[in-house]
């Protein structure tokens, strides 16, 4: 068998090889997981008396802790995911995260993350996000739960004994 051929049955499934759809978690962990890594680091350089000021302007309660409990959960959860560990646990209360910023912020904005206003000498003026991007992570964060953390992850090394999840009893064309 030549090289060329090995190298299609590996990335794209054919007979006797892995299909590609295996890595699918892997952008998805990446995008997720850097994603609320962001998030949680862009509340935390402005500070978490800032963040709790917002919380408290929404009527959330105890928002200093709160604010700490956002933070931690968008820096470590996101770095779980992006990991590929734990991640049927950490998605929960990053799913929670999310519904919470759609129905106290994002809602009254629409469905459309990006509503360009104007165009000025200053750049592009965009309003308020809607909710799209929320519902976007929630997709991947489900995605991420059914399928499994794929390839590459700490769960899939510490549920098969090394870094992918075998679908081989599911599959048996794998």
């Amino acid at each position: 068998m030549d090289l060329k051929r090995s190298l299609l049955d590996l990335a794209f499934g054919l007979p006797g090889g892995f299909p590609i759809a295996r890595w699918a978690p892997i952008p998805l962990r990446l995008i997720v997981g850097l994603g609320f890594m962001e998030h949680g680091f862009a509340k935390l350089s402005k500070g978490t008396d800032t963040f709790a000021a917002i919380l408290h302007a929404l009527a959330v309660p105890a928002s200093h802790f709160m604010a700490w409990v956002t933070i931690l959960t968008e820096l470590l959860g996101g770095l779980a995911i992006l990991l590929g560990a734990f991640v049927s646990l950490v998605s929960l209360p990053m799913a929670a995260l999310l519904l919470v910023a759609i129905f106290t912020v994002h809602l009254p904005y629409g469905f459309s993350s990006i509503k360009l206003m104007a165009v000025t000498a200053a750049g592009a003026q965009f309003g308020p996000p809607g909710y799209e991007c929320d519902l976007l992570y929630l997709a991947c964060l489900v995605a991420l739960v059914l399928s499994g953390a794929g390839p590459l992850s700490i769960d899939g090394l510490v549920g098969n004994g090394r870094f992918e999840r075998s679908s081989r009893s599911e599959n048996p064309r794998l």
